[in-house]
């Protein structure tokens, strides 16, 4: 008889998932990098097997991966322990994305809440670069990320190499922190050497998110002579003024068509923006402190298209264009 493959996959992430949970709730409050190098010690040659094993199960069932990764770099030296360290939280996040997939899907969608949708929207606008964007960001927990983006329809090879090679930096990292921990208590004359280097590659670990977050950005951002260009060409693009109603109705005035939601507004009146999801919305403001805020306000609730209008009405008055002044646009 002919055993079907889709169930060899699920009764198989069905052990690793009961496995995961049943790890967490033994070692959930007691797991710390002393314990776990004690029991790995008497594993012998086989001990990096063990530890990539653990690794895996302890990120199915969501226990810190921090412990690991100095555990790794204690244990195995900063290149070994690199490598188990990625091999094992790789495994475990595909476990993860496979069990959402298959097995687990209900319990997901009421974990995950509200921010399931975005980041389903995440993959569909970008594939996988978001997998890519949010290993290098950490904008949601990286265990509960594994289980939301099983339910996406980005294919397992795609998820599993975005994983892995955008988890290197952070892998190399606190495995050194690891490994240089090790060195310090056995007073190694190359200890400060290795906490150096340690302190540094942390140091470019916590500064990419902003890197990355500046480059992404830029493709994000305009200025009023590119949006007047593309306004004048007919493009459908909501200027979304965010201003208080003495600044949008006075001298200066506000953009022709321009709709008008204070920031401090913003959260309250997101269904007048509801059918502009997909669609472009230019947010301005004085200059853009307001604007930015309000922009991402709106990219955390979901909307895809957000632009921020980098001069703002300044830039907008200063070249001259045209504004509606005095009298506000009446509400939608």
């Amino acid at each position: 008889m002919t055993i079907n493959r889709s169930i060899l996959i699920r009764a198989g992430v069905l052990l690793a998932l009961a496995a995961g949970i049943a790890f967490a709730a033994q070692y959930r409050d007691a797991l710390d990098v002393e314990t776990l190098s004690a029991k790995l010690d008497g594993f012998g040659a086989w001990a990096p097997i063990v530890f990539i094993a653990l690794f895996a199960l302890a990120t199915v069932g969501s226990l810190p991966g921090m412990v690991f990764a100095l555990a790794g770099g204690a244990m195995f030296g900063p290149v070994l322990g690199t490598l188990y360290n990625l091999t094992g939280a790789t495994i475990g996040a595909v476990l993860a994305f496979l069990a959402a997939r298959y097995v687990a899907s209900g319990w997901v969608r009421a974990k995950t809440g509200p921010k399931l949708e975005r980041i389903m929207r995440g993959v569909e606008d970008e594939g996988w670069r978001f997998v890519a964007f949010t290993r290098l960001v950490p904008l949601f927990p990286f265990n509960l990320l594994n289980y939301a983006l099983g339910l996406t329809r980005i294919p397992l090879a795609h998820y599993a190499i975005a994983t892995a090679v955008c988890m290197i930096p952070g892998a190399l990292a606190y495995t050194y922190l690891g490994y240089a921990g090790r060195e310090a208590a056995a007073g190694s004359e190359t200890a400060i050497r290795n906490g150096l280097i340690a302190l540094g590659l942390l140091a470019v670990v916590m500064f990419l998110p902003r890197l990355i977050k500046k480059i992404r950005g830029a493709k994000d951002r305009l200025t009023t002579q590119i949006l007047k260009h593309r306004l004048d060409g007919g493009d459908d693009i909501l200027v979304l003024d965010v201003r208080p109603l003495a600044d949008y109705a006075g001298a200066n005035g506000h953009i022709p068509g321009a709709k008008h939601i204070p920031l401090e507004e913003i959260q309250d009146r997101l269904s007048e923006l509801e059918t502009r999801r997909d669609l472009p919305i230019a947010v301005i403001c004085r200059t853009n402190k307001k604007s930015g805020q309000a922009a991402e306000r709106l990219r955390a609730e979901g909307f895809a298209n957000i632009l921020l209008v980098d001069d703002g009405m300044t830039g907008w008055s200063g070249n001259g264009y045209p504004t509606e002044g005095a009298t506000p646009i009446k509400q939608e």
